[in-house]
């Protein structure tokens, strides 16, 4: 049986946790008094007992809350969990949210061993429901419902806080209306290639989200750059989709011809590059977004006859 093996809190980050019996958790937020719980999409980790006793056999005298996650399982292979998935205690729903993590500082932990589990086989999720949980309580693991979805806005202005992210919160609501999404997780960056092409990469190498939308920089301005890295990036290009939005553009502007909007797939994740106008974008939403289910279906291995009868 697959139970919370332990529960762990600290009113500061940067520090082990302190083990506690119970704790109470709160939607939409975390463990109450927990400094990792907030509006985000990081609202409270997980880490197996059995991850922690990999690193007791390398010599280190660790256990729950070292390495700063909130609930050790007991009996859940958490590294099998893909993002979107869903663990139930006490009717209170986890969604995975985030697998792993990057750390920018090493660990003393790190320094000790030469090595740290929390970065490849903790995982992070949000949290829907309230309530409590104890140490012991049983724990039910639900696969994802629907698809997973990031959407990355490219604005220099938008990453430094002097302008609103317009366009991406009609990507978002657009996505939420018309696909059933199990989790959604939304970015700003400014146009720099090394940034966007390290995210696309976690995103679908690690994270494996379904669809990937970026929003922006698809121009020829000097920092237009989206195009240029997402085409380094994928695997198989999909000139179809490329084409019928700017065929859509093309009857509202003569200037959608100079839009370098890349599509494609990289391993299970399907990339479209849309532009960073909020009319523009959701107008070549609207004309491919009924072919996206099909095609992320096809991309991981549906078998299914395409031909239409």
């Amino acid at each position: 049986m697959s139970t919370i093996y332990s529960i762990s809190v600290s009113d500061k980050k940067g520090i082990k946790k302190t083990n506690v019996d119970s704790a109470k958790v709160l939607d939409n937020f975390g463990i109450e008094g927990d400094a990792h719980a907030g509006k985000w999409h990081r609202q409270i980790s997980f880490l197996a007992k059995e991850s922690i006793e990999k690193m007791v056999k390398l010599g280190l005298n660790v256990k729950s809350g070292d390495f700063a996650e909130n609930i050790t399982t007991e009996g859940v292979d958490l590294c099998t969990l893909k993002v979107g998935s869903r663990i139930v205690i006490n009717d209170i729903e986890f969604t995975i949210s985030q697998k792993g993590k990057i750390c920018h500082h090493r660990c003393a932990i790190y320094y000790q061993a030469g090595d740290c589990i929390m970065p490849k086989e903790g995982i992070f999720a949000t949290v829907k429901g309230s309530g409590e949980i104890k140490v012991g309580d049983k724990i039910e693991i639900l696969p994802k419902k629907g698809f997973t979805a990031a959407v990355i806005t490219l604005s220099d202005k938008g990453s430094k806080g002097e302008r609103e992210d317009i366009t991406g919160k009609d990507i978002i609501d657009f996505l939420n209306k018309n696909f059933e999404l199990s989790f959604l997780r939304y970015e700003m960056i400014p146009d720099e290639k090394n940034i966007l092409e390290n995210m696309l990469v976690e995103f679908t190498d690690m994270q494996e989200f379904d669809l990937i939308i970026t929003n922006g920089s698809t121009g020829i301005s000097p920092r237009d750059i989206a195009p240029d890295v997402t085409e380094k990036l994928i695997h198989k290009r999909l000139p179809g989709f490329e084409e019928a939005m700017r065929m859509e553009s093309f009857k509202k502007t003569k200037h959608a011809i100079v839009s370098r909007a890349v599509c494609g797939t990289r391993n299970n994740s399907l990339i479209i590059n849309l532009p960073g106008s909020p009319k523009g974008a959701i107008e070549n939403l609207e004309v491919i977004y009924e072919a996206i289910p099909h095609t992320i279906k096809k991309l991981q291995g549906d078998k299914s006859d395409c031909a239409i009868k």
